[in-house]
């Protein structure tokens, strides 16, 4: 059987706000699976509770049943998302929840993934155990925008970034625009992406490193993805150089077989991609291979004309726009007003200046 969707006790709504904050510590750190919150609750008291594992395994469900087996009989169960019921890596949660014979089952939303959904509902109410759908519907919502995005598009949910000078300028070189504070906060972005994309371009000219330099984080520097028609990367770059550390792919059409094979011998992952007429990678297609590599969450980290083209064929679902307190009145610099302007289609925008002294960072969304 199950129950009402609106019938909800406050206490009910504390649990979930709980597996909801759970599922927040390691959202974006999961691979392809969604981060879930789950609490066990016997005799209105927590027994047990636990977060999707680092890496999508094991499931919360699992971790938390197996913690007090013996104390599982006549719980309740709460979920941030419709427990699995499909057989893959793992076995179905659903199983996991009748052998320890929960009594009740709470869960947010419906699992996108079509081998789940709308599925564990029948399964459990079928071994007499109460379901209720849709506590705090609006939240857990919220929590898996990314994860749903991708499971009804069968595509990447791609963020970028800029920064720039307070009068909208960029610099071609190595020389920093924004502050400490602000470089820190996209190394949070890099650490909570599984995939990080540029072009050659930007690594000739800047010579970045794309990986998370956060004290204890650098373990979840995402996997680098760069666009190198050409294979025109230098050699001595410090993306070829760590590249046996640090999984490195390059999407290409060049037949110079000597770039090739030096560019394997380091380490790098080559993957031939078609030209359009124009000459250019339809870059709708490039993404979708990248979501079959199991690249799910991208970071796109690139120079001006590179991110224009992004935001001109709406490929980012979030921007963020790091904004320098300082002038730049170099002459090597480069005006980023053509970004600024199609900034505005985004539906939303929220700006703050919290913790990066006089840089101000502009979420668009």
């Amino acid at each position: 059987m199950s129950l009402k969707k609106d019938s909800y006790s406050n206490f009910d709504k504390k649990i979930m706000r709980f597996a909801i904050d759970l599922a927040n510590t390691n959202k974006g750190l999961t691979s392809t699976n969604p981060s879930v919150g789950c609490v066990v609750v016997k005799n209105k008291k927590i027994i047990s509770y636990a977060v999707t594992k680092i890496g999508g395994r094991p499931h919360a469900e699992a971790i938390a049943l197996n913690k007090n087996k013996n104390k599982n009989f006549g719980s309740s169960l709460y979920l941030t998302l419709e427990p699995c019921t499909h057989y893959g890596k793992t076995p179905p949660c659903t199983n996991s929840i009748i052998k320890s014979k929960i009594k009740k089952v709470f869960f947010s939303i419906n699992d996108l993934d079509q081998r789940t959904k709308n599925k564990s509902k029948k399964i459990l109410t079928e071994k007499k155990i109460l379901v209720k759908e849709g506590l705090l519907e609006k939240e857990a919502n919220k929590l898996y925008k990314n994860y749903n995005f991708i499971r009804k598009n069968n595509f990447p949910y791609i963020i970028g970034k800029i920064a720039c000078s307070s009068n909208f300028f960029i610099l071609k070189n190595k020389k920093f625009i924004t502050n400490e504070h602000s470089r820190n906060a996209s190394h949070i972005l890099r650490y909570k992406n599984q995939g990080i994309l540029t072009s050659y371009k930007t690594i000739n000219s800047d010579n970045p490193r794309l990986n998370c330099r956060l004290n204890s984080l650098e373990k979840f520097s995402p996997k680098r993805l760069i666009i190198d028609k050409d294979l025109k990367i230098n050699l001595n770059s410090n993306i070829v150089k760590s590249s046996k550390k640090l999984k490195t792919f390059i999407f290409h059409n060049s037949n110079n077989l000597k770039k090739i094979k030096k560019l394997k011998f380091y380490g790098l992952k080559l993957i031939k991609h078609e030209v359009e007429l124009n000459g250019y990678f339809d870059l709708k297609k490039l993404f979708k291979k990248i979501y079959n590599l199991g690249i799910h969450n991208i970071l796109v980290e690139c120079g001006r004309n590179l991110t224009y083209k992004m935001l001109k064929s709406n490929l980012f679902n979030e921007f963020y726009l790091f904004k320098s307190n300082e002038k730049l009145s170099n002459k090597r610099k480069f005006s980023i007003l053509n970004i600024k302007k199609i900034l505005k289609n985004f539906n939303n925008k929220k700006q703050t200046n919290t913790y990066l002294d006089k840089d101000k960072l502009i979420h668009f969304y």
